[in-house]
């Protein structure tokens, strides 16, 4: 430790202990000032403790980058081009996503070694509670461009770098990613970054406006400039309204100016997304059916158009969506759905379940939430993980949450986060929720009829306002997530005794989707060649055994007899003796209990006996139509009927019920 690092400790422990000490500290701004602060009473950083860049490892590093792929290579063109700028004065370029991991990174190769070293680097983790006050983290922490110039830094490691950075926010004013550009040595004076920090704010902006322009580019979007000159090349301000004029998207400046405009100020580092949904006439003074008057042919100095309420003039370009380009089909053709493959992967020829199968393709990437019925192992989580997978979403996170899992006392600290020492054992650290970790992605909430009552109100709120309000916390934080539930419960019973609340079960019944459970699909032999990946061979009498077994724990339980089998099995053959003791014996009752209704109640049957009975009833009870149909045997659709109670009107009348 040499001397600066010294005294740069001391610095910080005084302004940090000592309410006359801050006073001392002003070569350092206000923001810097609270950064150290919160560094010190909010994360528990020591800063006398000096510590090494922490470096993420690959296989961790890749799930970051892919849960921003998508936004990281609109980026890319933008930090190869400030990099050109900024190259010959010895910075790199920085993106790192929301949690300040870096996943990209443009830097010089001759100093890969000082800058790894330095944290420079990609897979450096750059968070405020993890490396103390920094560009990335307290970009981040305030939602504001800043400078954090050698000693303002809270760690001593790091006072010889200089670092620069701005938040870079999505088209409905989250939070996405923050753009870094940083050198290992810099002149001491501070005001030596003001031209870096010009730069990164400015190609912070263009990021973000290339984003804007690609993710609306179905809707119709809206530029506008205070200067006819520029509004075609260069507008101010960004929006996106869908077909029915209500805004759906608008970049950082749009945000501030019409928020400004409804009596609304933005305050910094404020990302909630007040305008979404607000429509176009209710912000300027026109009709959304005059649009058409505002397009690029126009002379741009006849397209004025004002403000409702304060009358001030902007110059509007108004862009169509663009047309959805499909391909070329012969009239006569059958029309057919084109399934993703990775909701193809799930089925080997089953009827049922490529049925569910096609409908899901349909909505992969419709904004509706959906609720997935099943038995117990039947594959809930699997279509799940492949229809984020198969949707646009892909890029963002994939968060599973079990919630019968998940003790009653710690739920709501999991799915909604908490706060420092906000209830007792919740720690010193603040903890993102599971709902907040899901953000621009999907949230997949298994055994959601387990969920305790007195958190489905807050889930629902997070549903309705597109928001979670953490422990201890006094403002919402704005989400985006795609909620995508599984039960194997029958929800309309939970409704009827109670135990779940109706307004929260239509929220997340946009579209239901019920998996046959393995007992009863036709393709168990392209399973089981599946999971055996041709690795080894089944001896006839195994593969019949196979078939004649109910499979009670359904997949879940065919992944592990295989795999008990393959493990044991001798010269890459599995005989009967290799399967697992007990196997194959009195089979076990199925998961699902059989409905038994002295007064028969079709409203009260499970999800998918009622659309059994639905199938029934559309073919006037011809048993061997039905089967034809949901492609089982007339043997299977014998045991379904009886699980469920279900009998047709001739057997009732026989027996006299």
């Amino acid at each position: 430790m040499d001397m600066r690092q010294r005294e740069h400790i001391e610095a910080v422990v005084a302004a940090t202990t000592r309410a006359d000490a801050l006073g001392s500290a002003r070569t350092h701004d206000s923001i810097i000032q609270s950064s150290w602060r919160r560094c010190v009473h909010q994360y528990g950083l020591d800063p006398s403790r000096m510590q090494e860049a922490r470096i993420l490892p690959q296989t961790r590093l890749r799930e970051h980058q892919q849960r921003i792929d998508d936004f990281a290579r609109i980026a890319r063109h933008g930090l190869e081009t400030l990099y050109e700028q900024v190259a010959g004065m010895g910075y790199v370029v920085l993106l790192t996503d929301a949690l300040g991991v870096t996943v990209d990174y443009i830097g010089d190769a001759n100093t890969d070694s000082s800058l790894r070293r330095a944290g420079l680097y990609l897979g450096a983790e750059w968070s405020e509670a993890g490396a103390g006050t920094c560009a990335v983290g307290t970009a981040l922490t305030t939602g504001q461009a800043l400078t954090v110039h050698q000693i303002d830094h809270f760690d001593a490691t790091h006072i010889p770098l200089t670092c620069t950075a701005a938040p870079l926010y999505d088209s409905r004013g989250a939070l996405s990613a923050i753009l870094d550009i940083s050198a290992l040595v810099s002149p001491q004076a501070r005001d030596s970054q003001n031209l870096a920090l010009q730069l990164v704010r400015i190609y912070a902006g263009h990021i973000e406006n290339a984003n804007f322009l690609r993710t609306h580019r179905q809707d119709w979007i809206l530029k506008l400039n205070t200067s006819p000159e520029f509004v075609d090349v260069n507008p101010e301000y960004l929006i996106a309204l869908d077909a029915g004029g209500r805004i759906v998207g608008h970049n950082r400046r749009a945000h501030a100016m019409l928020a400004a405009e409804i009596g609304r100020p933005i305050a910094p580092g404020e990302t909630a997304a007040s305008l979404i949904g607000v429509p176009f006439d209710a912000l300027f003074d026109a009709r959304i059916e005059e649009l058409g008057r505002f397009v690029y042919s126009r002379p741009s100095e006849l397209r004025a158009v004002p403000l409702a309420k304060s009358g001030a003039l902007l110059y509007l370009s108004v862009m169509p969506p663009a047309p959805c380009v499909t391909p070329a089909t012969h009239a006569d053709a059958p029309r057919s759905v084109q399934v993703p493959a990775p909701l193809a992967a799930l089925c080997g020829g089953d009827a049922a379940l490529a049925r569910q199968l096609e409908r899901a393709a349909k909505l992969a990437d419709s904004p509706i939430n959906l609720l997935v019925n099943g038995e117990t192992g039947s594959g809930k989580e699997y279509f799940a993980k492949a229809l984020h997978r198969a949707s646009a979403r892909r890029a963002g996170p994939f968060v599973a949450v079990n919630c019968a899992a998940i003790p009653e006392t710690l739920i709501e600290s999991e799915l909604f986060g908490h706060l420092p020492n906000s209830f007792s054992g919740a720690g010193p650290k603040a903890k993102r929720g599971l709902i907040q970790e899901a953000d621009g992605g999907t949230l997949f909430l298994d055994e959601i009829g387990d969920m305790p009552r007195e958190l489905q109100s807050r889930l629902l709120r997070v549903l309705a306002e597109g928001e979670v309000l953490a422990i201890g916390a006094s403002r919402p934080v704005s989400v985006d997530v795609r909620v995508i539930s599984a039960t194997h419960h029958s929800l309309d019973a939970l409704m009827h005794d109670g135990r779940f609340r109706e307004d929260l079960y239509y929220r997340l019944n946009g579209a239901r989707f019920t998996l046959p459970p393995l007992r009863e699909r036709s393709d168990l032999d392209w399973l089981i060649d599946k999971f055996l990946e041709g690795a080894v061979t089944l001896s006839p009498g195994v593969r019949e055994r196979l078939h004649r077994h109910e499979w009670p724990g359904n997949l879940r339980e065919l992944c592990n007899v295989l795999r008990y089998a393959r493990a044991v099995c001798s010269n890459g053959s599995i005989d009967i003796d290799d399967l697992p003791e007990g196997f194959g014996g009195v089979p076990a009752p199925a998961e699902a209990p059989r409905v038994v209704i002295e007064d028969f109640d079709p409203h009260r049957l499970p999800p998918e006996g009622m659309l059994l009975m639905q199938y029934l009833r559309a073919a006037s009870w011809n048993l061997s139509a039905v089967a034809r149909q949901i492609g089982v045997s007339r043997m299977t659709l014998y045991r379904r009927m009886a699980r469920y109670g279900i009998k047709s009107p001739n057997q009732r009348d026989a027996s006299g019920h």
